[in-house]
C-alpha cells in the first residue's frame, strides 16, 4: 500500500512489481501482479485480503525524524508515510533511502519525491541505482556514506525503517546499522546489538519485510 488515506480519501493506492521471467526456455509470470498489470480491466471489481502491519506506523510523536530504507516496492509505505506526515504538517525530519537497478527505468515515483525534497519537506535523499555505474551501489552502501550523520539522527530519537526484500536486503541493511552504531558511537559489537535491541523495545526501528 503506498498511499495514505489523509491525503487520498476513500482511495488505496498499491505499488506492485510484475514478476515476469524465463527458466529453461518456459516463460513465468507472477499470478498476483501479472492479473493486476495485464488482466484486470481498468475499473473493474477485484476482491482483496488486508493483512494490517501494527507495528508499522508513523511516529506517534510527529517531531521525531524518520528514516527510511525501501529499495524497489519497498518504497511503498514510506510515499505513505510523507503523505501523511505532509498532510498531517508533522514537523518531524524524513529521511529517504531508496534504490533499485538503473534509475532511467526503475525510480519509483520520481517526480514526487523529488518535489518533496526540492520543497525541503523530504530533508534528506540518498539514492542507489546498483547498474548504474561498475561498483554495485545498493541502499547500505549509502548508508556508511552518510553513518555520521545517522548516527546524529538515531541520536536525536529518529525512529528508522525498512521495508522490501527480506532475504538479503534487510540483513544488509541491519548489518550496516549495527556497524555504523559502533563506529559513530564507540560501542563494541555487543553494545551495539544492545543499542538495537533498544530500539525495537521502544519501537524505534521497525521492519516490513518479505
Amino acid at each position: 500500500m503506498a498511499s495514505s488515506p489523509k491525503a487520498h480519501p476513500d482511495e488505496v493506492h498499491l505499488c506492485v512489481g510484475a514478476v515476469r521471467y524465463e527458466k529453461d526456455g518456459v516463460a513465468h509470470k507472477g499470478v498476483c501482479s501479472t492479473f493486476l498489470a495485464d488482466r484486470l480491466e481498468v475499473g473493474a471489481p477485484t476482491g482483496v485480503f488486508v493483512h494490517t502491519a501494527k507495528h508499522f506506523r508513523v511516529p506517534a510523536d510527529a517531531s521525531k525524524p524518520m528514516i527510511m530504507v525501501g529499495p524497489g516496492t519497498g518504497i511503498a509505505p514510506f510515499r505513505a508515510f510523507l503523505e501523511e506526515r505532509e498532510a498531517t504538517g508533522a514537523p518531524g525530519k524524513n529521511w529517504l533511502f531508496f534504490g533499485d537497478q538503473k534509475e532511467s527505468t526503475d525510480f519509483l515515483y520520481r517526480s514526487q519525491i523529488q518535489d518533496w525534497h526540492k520543497s525541503g519537506f523530504l530533508t534528506r535523499l540518498d539514492l542507489a541505482f546498483s547498474r548504474d555505474q561498475v561498483e554495485k551501489i545498493y541502499v547500505q552502501t549509502r548508508m556508511l556514506e552518510n553513518a555520521a550523520e545517522l548516527w546524529r539522527w538515531l541520536e536525536e530519537g529518529a525512529h528508522f525503517y525498512v521495508c522490501g526484500d527480506a532475504s538479503r536486503m534487510a540483513k544488509d541493511v541491519d548489518a550496516a546499522l549495527h556497524t555504523i552504531i559502533q563506529q559513530q558511537g564507540g560501542k563494541s559489537a555487543d553494545e551495539a546489538a544492545a543499542y538495537v535491541a533498544d530500539l525495537k523495545k521502544t519501537k524505534r526501528y521497525a521492519r516490513d519485510v518479505y
